[in-house]
């Protein structure tokens, strides 16, 4: 298992492999890279091993590619979408989300994905508390093993849609976080804690670091 150099940094590893079905990396790519785990609350607060969440990432010069591992109890989503999968308020329903600060970004800016145990999406492009329509052109892929009470999903979203130029040297900013619940009180987890008295994951003032490697 990799380690971290540091608890607030992760790392997203170039893939070294042609890619494999739906164009997504290689089984031996994902398995060499580095794992994120969290399993606490937006507060840092109330572990819970049942819910651990893994994130993984790879890049290449094109595209940046995300894997989550979701363990659940319960699962519950929107059955309905726009006909390419994109629905709003996916948040209201099970997800894993990624908010991603490319370096020259206005410390209030940054892309905010999300994806739900059965493939529904949506990406935006966040500004000073106002959410946009990114139009990423991101794609992806997901199943539950309810055998095991795993879901998981991948996402590739091309880099152009987060950077006009990409310095694999320079660190991004980025936060990983996890919902899960029909209703309130539901679950909100988080890799680097936003320490909010209500839940709320758009802080980025608590983003970790994202180095390329």
């Amino acid at each position: 298992m990799s380690v971290f150099p540091e608890p607030d940094i992760t790392i997203a590893r170039r893939i070294s492999r042609a890619l494999q079905a739906e164009d997504f990396p290689a089984t031996a790519d994902w398995s060499a890279a580095p794992v994120l785990r969290f399993f606490s609350d937006w507060r840092g607060a109330n572990p819970d091993p049942r819910l651990e969440t893994e994130v993984r990432v790879l890049w290449s010069p094109t595209v940046l590619y995300l894997h989550f591992t979701a363990k659940y109890r319960t699962i519950t989503v929107f059955a309905d979408s726009e006909p390419n999968g994109r629905r709003d308020q996916m948040w209201d329903r099970d997800v894993a989300e990624a908010f991603l600060q490319p370096p020259g970004s206005d410390p209030r800016s940054y892309k905010e994905f999300e994806v739900s145990p059965n493939g529904l999406w949506i990406d935006l492009d966040i500004s000073h508390g106002e959410k946009h329509d990114l139009r990423s052109g991101l794609r992806r892929r997901a199943a539950i093993d309810e055998a095991a009470k795993i879901w998981r999903a991948e996402l590739a979203i091309p880099m152009t849609s987060l950077t006009s130029h990409l310095d694999p040297s320079v660190e991004w900013r980025a936060n990983f976080y996890r919902v899960e619940g029909p209703a309130e009180p539901r679950f909100y987890y988080a890799w680097r804690p936003t320490m909010t008295s209500e839940p709320n994951f758009h802080v980025p003032e608590a983003f970790g670091r994202l180095h390329f490697v």
